[in-house]
């Protein structure tokens, strides 16, 4: 087999089937202690262990350390775990065609599990920056994935020519919001074009990760990413840079990412990124795994099945699965968790007209930007000076109403969602701006943070800096590579 029919049978093959109406989330809170310390993660297993009795999540992983984390329930598929560190939990879910559906589990596991996070002094919240990174144990979960991660992230130091920055743990202080949908293969490529060029509209709605070291951007998400050593080949994450002509044009982007891992012999080997079709063509890799308490060095034969091992981070990126999985988004506040997926359930409905009203948008496009330099001016807290804020406001509108017609068309009433999204198209605002300009107006953080954390829509429509006032908690200094932001 050649390296396209491996790469053609592992995405392609999957989607030559009528797709349905299923959607698949995945959602990443931070977990904060509020005492400003690092998470306390025998009282953290505690309250998992409690929550795995309650909700049965029998199917369980433990670290090294003989700790939890990963739980999953084997009727309905959702999964409970931890992401990178303690730091950060996931709860992802079995597929569903009812975003209801989802949106009633995930209020069972919240309420149930906020309720005894909080007897620890601990909370999650609904943002893409963990709040409080400042305070926590920057270690990775003991397994072998997490622990090649951290050493493959903080190997940036290997690549004095690249301006990486310093941050390798931003894994365990960033959160996302994460959905898939089913794709058919015939309407690949019209998918990827225009969700990609959605990209700059969903940074104005979406952005919630302002980070204290990066002040003048609202999505630093972003920034994390390319600029580390998941960045080291740009093919890897983000947007793409063009259309495709077809899918065997497709076919050869992907033969163009990049191999850094692979699991081997029992290993877990980490290496110096190298394009997948370079890898399979090479007689042996030279890689680092970890073995008794210590990273070694070893060589060994790249083989095709190795393609399973291939990781991406595209904001759009065709899955094994038979689907297109959407994960620019930064993670919302729990009273707007579900808006991101039924944004996109809505518009993968009305894709035809989606795709005419971004080929005809002149509120953004055809002023001599593409698509991601766009969205790179659009994760800045000032927005460019071409674009006009009432016709933005409008565009975001007409977006939206588009995504409710689709979710009409789906049938299951799931509309509602997208109400706090409406309120920021209307402000040209999101959930950065608003944390950042409560801070700056004197609003607690930790008020802020249960504010985010609040299932209900108790802030819904209401600008954070009308809230009542207190203690201003702003600290910066994070550090960064020497090439600072423009």
């Amino acid at each position: 087999m050649t390296v396209h029919e491996a790469i053609y049978q592992k995405y392609i093959a999957p989607t030559a089937r009528k797709a349905g109406a299923y959607v698949g989330v995945e959602l990443e809170f931070p977990l904060v202690n509020l005492s400003r310390r690092p998470v306390d993660i025998p009282a953290v297993q505690t309250v998992v262990a409690g929550f795995a009795e309650r909700f049965g999540f029998s199917q369980q992983v433990r670290d090294d350390n003989g700790n939890l984390y990963s739980l999953t329930e084997p009727v309905t598929g959702d999964n409970l775990s931890f992401d990178c560190s303690f730091n950060t939990l996931e709860l992802s879910f079995g597929k569903e065609e009812s975003i209801y559906e989802l949106y009633e589990r995930f209020s069972q596991y919240i309420g149930d599990i906020q309720a005894h996070f909080r007897d620890i002094g601990h909370l999650l919240t609904g943002m893409g920056i963990h709040p409080y990174y400042k305070y926590n144990d920057s270690v990775p979960i003991a397994n072998d994935r997490y622990r090649m991660l951290y050493h493959h992230l903080q190997s940036y130091k290997e690549y004095p020519e690249r301006h990486f920055h310093r941050l390798p743990h931003f894994g365990m202080i960033a959160a996302a919001s994460q959905v898939q949908l089913d794709v058919e293969k015939d309407s690949i490529l019209q998918t990827l074009h225009t969700m990609n060029r959605l990209e700059p509209f969903k940074a104005v709605l979406f952005a919630n990760s302002w980070l204290d070291c990066l002040p003048d951007l609202l999505i630093s998400r972003d920034y994390l990413w390319a600029q580390s050593t998941q960045g080291y080949n740009p093919h890897n994450l983000g947007m793409y840079e063009t259309d495709f002509s077809g899918l065997d044009e497709y076919i050869e982007y992907v033969a163009g990412q990049s191999m850094y891992c692979v699991g081997k012999q029992g290993r877990y080997f980490h290496f110096t990124p190298i394009p997948l079709r370079d890898y399979m063509r090479t007689a042996y890799i030279t890689g680092q795994y970890f073995a008794d308490g210590a990273w070694r060095t070893a060589s060994f034969r790249p083989e095709m099945e190795d393609i399973a091992h291939l990781r991406t981070f595209k904001f759009a990126d065709l899955t094994y699965r038979g689907t297109i999985e959407y994960r620019s988004a930064c993670e919302q506040p729990m009273n707007a968790v579900f808006s991101h997926a039924a944004f996109h359930a809505g518009l993968a409905q009305e894709l035809d007209a989606l795709t005419e009203l971004l080929d005809t948008d002149t509120v953004l496009y055809h002023h001599g930007y593409t698509a991601p330099e766009l969205r790179e001016l659009l994760t800045h807290r000032t927005l460019p000076s071409f674009i006009r804020r009432k016709a933005l406001s409008e565009k975001l509108r007409e977006i939206l109403e588009l995504a409710q017609s689709g979710l009409q068309k789906r049938g299951f009433g799931e509309e509602a969602f997208l109400e706090p999204l409406f309120d920021r198209a209307e402000r040209l605002t999101n959930p950065a701006l608003d944390y950042v300009t409560a801070l700056e107006h004197g609003t607690n953080a930790e008020e802020l943070i249960g504010r985010y954390a609040e299932l209900s829509s108790l802030h819904a429509g209401v600008p954070l800096t009308s809230l009542k006032l207190g203690e201003m908690e702003l600290r910066h200094g994070c550090q960064l590579a020497h090439d600072q932001r423009r």
